[in-house]
């Protein structure tokens, strides 16, 4: 029998003949071991982290995860977010990948695929969901989107703290569907902030939501992104304009909106 310490862990010497043993009864060597050891430390100390779950990331899911992480800390390195303030989600199926609860984006790698289904019942990985789970979750049930950005971009936000729609300063809000409304402010991760973006993202693609940021969402990440970097750009050009003492910004007519979003449907290269 391998000597107990006082706090419950074995002696130097006794450890080392279990070590031994364990290399007797385990023929996968050294390398998987350690692995597994970090793996099990890495649960155990990371408050985060829930009990694994069954099933592995598909190849598809995990090439998903991977571009998802990718962007994820593209918001950080464009400004659009600070820490781990903002959450990127895609759809693979009915699977969600959605980056974790309060883990830097810059420290997830292949192994921290976390995932759930249209319910919100965890189904990969071990790391929380992001808090904004019913944001995310509700565009996926109520819209065709098979991604999701969010945001706490700086112009955005001070817009949303302003006015209930953002002026049309800008004839690029056509591309996200029309004149970019505020959702009314509730509690972050809140089911009644869902439904509030729901009715503001109404026949739209992004939204503001009032002293908190932005959700855009789009057929891939990358036009989700693109769709909240244009969405910041407008409401920096109309803070910069509406901060010119005396004067006032000239806006577009719902008409001439309407003309571009006519032209954007035969927008870009075909085929």
């Amino acid at each position: 029998m391998a000597e107990q310490r006082w706090d419950g862990r074995e002696t130097e010497g006794a450890a080392d003949d279990a070590r031994d043993a364990g290399r007797a009864r385990d023929p996968r060597g050294t390398e998987h071991r350690a692995t597994e050891h970090r793996d099990t430390e890495h649960r155990q100390t990371d408050p985060r982290r829930t009990e694994p779950l069954g099933r592995r990331a598909s190849a598809q899911e995990a090439h998903a995860w991977a571009d998802l992480v990718a962007t994820a800390r593209r918001t950080v390195a464009d400004g659009l977010v600070v820490g781990t303030s903002g959450n990127v989600s895609v759809r693979v199926g009915d699977t969600v990948l959605v980056t974790p609860s309060g883990v830097p984006y810059d420290r997830l790698g292949p192994d921290d695929v976390t995932g759930v289904d249209l319910t919100g019942r965890q189904v990969l990985g071990t790391l929380v969901p992001t808090s904004e789970l019913p944001m995310h979750l509700a565009v996926y049930r109520t819209t065709g989107a098979r991604a999701v950005v969010h945001t706490h971009a700086v112009h955005a936000t001070a817009v949303s703290t302003l006015v209930d729609e953002l002026p049309l300063i800008h004839y690029m809000a056509a591309a996200l569907g029309g004149p970019v409304r505020v959702a009314r402010y509730a509690t972050y991760g809140s089911d009644e902030l869902a439904a509030n973006m729901l009715r503001a993202l109404d026949g739209r693609t992004g939204c503001l939501l009032q002293n908190h940021g932005t959700v855009t969402h789009g057929s891939t990440l990358d036009r989700a992104y693109d769709r909240t970097a244009q969405l910041e750009w407008m409401c920096r050009v109309w803070l910069t304009a509406s901060s010119v003492p005396s004067l006032t910004p000239r806006l577009l007519t719902p008409d001439q909106l309407a003309e571009v979003g006519e032209r954007l449907r035969g927008y870009g290269q075909r085929g």
